[in-house]
């Protein structure tokens, strides 16, 4: 059974541990802090360098008889670099005679058109284009 508070004032008078908002640290003297493990990722080989294709780009591309070179995953990679360099989210892609939709932020091909297989296309919720050669 639960007993009732009477004395306010003694409940007032107990000193939280902390602060709200701030967080306690209970870190092993072995162990690194969170800064410390994130410092060594940045450098390393770790970092998202490959893109993904959604199964609806992939599809299009097959329907399409699209193959991609590995020499085209380079140029489509390094373009989405370039579009998150500047910030972007959803970028246009544009590679020889293919567009192609990509989410930058998640790095994933979201969709993929050829000039043989559209007269005219439009494409909408994208903030950049990116033009490779």
């Amino acid at each position: 059974m639960v007993q009732p508070l009477h004395d306010l004032d003694a409940l007032r008078s107990i000193q939280p541990e902390r602060q709200a908002g701030t967080v306690s640290k209970q870190l092993q003297p072995d162990q690194p802090s969170f800064a410390e493990v994130l410092g060594k990722l940045e450098g390393s080989s770790l970092e998202p360098t490959s893109l993904r294709f959604s199964k609806h780009a992939q599809n299009r591309l097959d329907q399409r008889g699209v193959r991609l070179q590995e020499s085209d995953l380079r140029r489509l990679e390094d373009a989405v670099n370039k579009a998150a360099e500047k910030g972007s989210k959803d970028s246009l892609v544009l590679m020889d005679d293919l567009a192609l939709v990509v989410s930058v932020r998640n790095r994933t091909v979201i969709t993929a058109v050829n000039a043989a297989s559209e007269k005219e296309s439009v494409f909408t919720n994208i903030d950049t284009v990116v033009v490779t050669k």
